[in-house]
């Protein structure tokens, strides 16, 4: 039988939550000490409840839960004051934040960093920052911590990047020098150097980070399509 945990006034923030029967909600939560952990808010859903308005994405938490096996039950949320709510872009961004940790991050396994990462990010956009480099910012950091270290300034055979040169990306391997026949993907080194550098302030290397950054997000995802992506696609139809 797996062992009762508990545990008191821990950092969190909702990143979903769903009914579950008439009156409680499922709530998938992200918290600096214990990861992504699924909880059970009974009475949530009722008119009168203690936690209903506090349940909320982007909003720093102090959670407490209790109980055995993948769902625990919320015992109590304490919002803790922070940034204006997120509006228009920079919510959809936000829940496209929610939607990489729900599909990249495993339930139950600590990511300290990355939750003040996150944390920051979601600042950043509750600020008003350009979008652009706030996504690039995060999903470089995101895959650094999953493991996969990107390789910016030199080539898979070590060669010194140069600016104006032309490059191809490697999901595995890293980049190499375009050839004149290539298919897909090119890049610039000097947004190889600007992602490096969180720099984009080059309308180029803006654009080109956002292909490469892309490209890299969709082999972890194993090219299953993201909903918030679509939902960016959609708006712009409009």
């Amino acid at each position: 039988m797996a062992e009762r945990q508990r545990a008191d006034d821990q950092l969190g923030f909702v990143l979903h939550s769903y009914p579950f029967s008439e009156t409680s909600l499922i709530v998938e939560t992200f918290t600096r000490a214990y990861g992504r952990i699924v909880l059970l808010a009974k009475g949530a859903r009722r008119p009168r409840s203690a936690i209903r308005g506090l349940l909320g994405a982007f909003q720093l938490l102090a959670l407490s839960w209790s109980g055995r096996g993948e769902v625990k039950t919320l015992m109590r949320a304490e919002w803790l004051g922070g940034h204006r709510a997120l509006q228009g872009e920079a919510l959809l961004c936000g829940f496209y934040l929610n939607e990489l940790l729900l599909r990249l991050i495993a339930r139950d396994d600590p990511h300290e960093t990355l939750f003040d990462h996150y944390s920051r990010a979601i600042e950043r956009l509750a600020e008003g920052r350009p979008s652009g480099p706030c996504l690039r910012w995060f999903e470089k950091r995101l895959l650094l911590e999953l493991g996969y270290a990107m390789r910016l300034r030199s080539t898979r055979s070590g060669e010194e990047i140069r600016p104006e040169a032309l490059y191809t990306y490697a999901p595995e391997e890293g980049a190499s020098v375009a050839q004149a026949s290539e298919d897909g993907l090119c890049i610039h080194g000097k947004t190889l150097i600007d992602l490096e550098g969180d720099d984009y302030a080059d309308p180029r290397s803006q654009n080109e980070a956002k292909q490469l950054m892309r490209m890299l997000i969709n082999h972890r995802l194993e090219h299953r399509p993201m909903l918030t992506r679509q939902v960016f696609r959609d708006l712009q139809n409009l």
